[in-house]
């Protein structure tokens, strides 16, 4: 296995490679590709229900406007006892799988398979020699390993900073193979993961940001989930964390909304079958399934959501595991805005392409699984955004108790929208208390006492998100890393 680049030839296999990492899923499916964003009856079907909402406002404003906010908090409801309910599953002992580091440990060289490790990267030369180390750092045979590193063949700083790390030349990482992605549109990270997979040989294919910092345990422990989980499980998804939590309130924020998402929502979501929007990284397939099901969406910008519903409507499932990639938690507000919108954006991406033939993902995945997979993907933007109109609305009776607003709430949706404003608020700050308690982060104390600043954030990233899903949908806004600070002890 050499560490040298490799990268496209015309005409060649490369070529061959680059025209199905990007219209693979399209030309097999194209109802499954997210390069069309609306559908045309789903496009039609939205400016009808907009036409018919301005004819009734104009006719009938207050019982219009009185009927939308009662909607919308009937949508709060459901999301808010949908959420306490998977985080109550998500709570069970049971609902994560653990494989201690003695039977981890235990697996001789004959039961590890050939394993590949994805790590696309663009623009992110900083990152390198952290990526090496975690790369190194990982306790399996290195003859089993292949480590592509999917660089974009016009990233000269990135491609230099890999070849002076070592890569190519230095035998201590000759596991690890710079693969030049030929340039293409769309310039997406799913993208680069379809041309790498074409040259992945391990059974196993995992997926790395450049600066994760993965638990030197996880590719054994994998090996060894896989082999105690049903055949029909095809994916394990590890947990997400961050190296900087306390490095300011934003890091903060965003640890523990990690912790709470990762250590119990993603567990209850398994526990119920629904369908599990996977995290962008460290995530373990078994390669022969994800390429027989498309592999991923170059067009979708959260494609780990795409693939996690792609695979529970093919019949298969994704399980949990109890071990850790450490990634950087973005410090800066704006740069944090850019990686969440994206992620919003893509949700609702998924959503509609999901939602094309609702028939049959009802019947491929239930009816409670079929609302569940709405509330999460197409509610969580949605009620981020709908925050910023009843964060003004209540605001505005605050300061002036204007009549208007009066009007829009008689008592029948008064009192279920104070119990979704009270009720909502406080059992989502209560489940980050529990699962910072559970992580045993008391540090985060403070984060998830002043966490409705950090819903804010949510909603101008919804926001835009939502705008962009116009506008530019397959635009994958660059994250930028390197701007972390690593806390003692990782």
């Amino acid at each position: 296995m050499t560490g040298g680049p490799s990268g496209p030839a015309p005409g060649s296999a490369s070529a061959e490679a680059l025209h199905i990492a990007v219209h693979g899923l399209r030309e097999a499916d194209p109802m499954a590709s997210a390069s069309v964003a609306f559908l045309p009856w789903q496009r039609n079907t939205a400016l009808a229900c907009l036409a018919i909402v301005v004819a009734c406002a104009v006719f009938f404003p207050v019982l219009t406007c009185t009927v939308l906010v009662a909607l919308c908090t009937a949508g709060y409801l459901a999301a808010m006892a949908d959420r306490v309910l998977i985080f109550q599953r998500g709570m069970a002992r049971d609902a994560i799988m653990t494989v201690a580091d003695e039977r981890a440990l235990a697996l001789t060289d004959a039961e590890l398979p050939p394993y590949t490790i994805l790590v696309p990267a663009y623009g992110e030369p900083e990152v390198v020699g952290d990526l090496i180390g975690a790369m190194t750092a990982l306790d399996y045979p290195k003859d089993r390993l292949q480590v592509l590193l999917l660089l974009e063949e016009d990233d000269t700083p990135t491609i230099e900073a890999a070849r002076s790390a070592g890569i190519g030349s230095n035998p201590t990482v000759d596991h690890v193979t710079i693969v030049l992605v030929p340039e293409a549109q769309p310039r997406t990270k799913p993208k680069a993961c379809n041309y790498g997979l074409r040259q992945a040989t391990g059974g196993i294919v995992t997926i790395y940001d450049a600066e994760d910092i993965p638990d030197p345990l996880q590719l054994r422990r994998v090996v060894a989930a896989f082999a105690e989980l049903p055949p029909s499980v095809v994916c394990i998804q590890a947990k997400l964390a961050f190296h900087n939590g306390r490095q300011n309130l934003l890091t903060a924020w965003f640890t523990a909304d990690y912790g709470l998402w990762f250590g119990f929502l993603l567990p209850g979501l398994m526990r119920s079958k629904a369908p599990i929007p996977l995290g962008g990284t460290s995530n373990h397939f078994k390669r022969d399934i994800v390429t027989d099901i498309g592999a991923w969406d170059p067009y979708n910008v959260t494609e780990d959501a795409d693939l996690g519903v792609r695979i529970a409507v093919s019949g298969y499932s994704t399980a949990v595991i109890d071990s850790t990639t450490l990634e950087e938690a973005n410090p800066d507000p704006i740069n944090w805005i850019r990686q969440r919108s994206r992620w919003y954006k893509g949700y609702l991406q998924t959503w509609l392409v999901h939602t094309r033939r609702p028939i049959q993902l009802w019947r491929s995945i239930g009816t409670v699984s079929f609302i569940r997979f709405t509330l999460i993907l197409a509610g969580t933007p949605i009620i981020a955004c709908l925050n910023l109109v009843f964060w003004f609305i209540t605001l505005s009776w605050i300061l002036g108790q204007p009549a208007a607003i009066g009007q829009l709430f008689p008592a029948f949706v008064y009192f279920p929208s104070l119990i979704a404003m009270i009720l909502g608020n406080g059992a989502t700050i209560y489940m980050n208390l529990l699962a910072c308690r559970e992580n045993n982060r008391s540090d985060l104390l403070v984060a998830c006492l002043t966490v409705p600043l950090y819903w804010l954030l949510m909603s101008i990233a919804a926001a835009k998100g939502c705008y962009q899903l116009v506008r530019n949908p397959s635009y994958w806004e660059k994250t930028f890393h390197g701007l972390g600070t690593k806390e003692a002890g990782n």
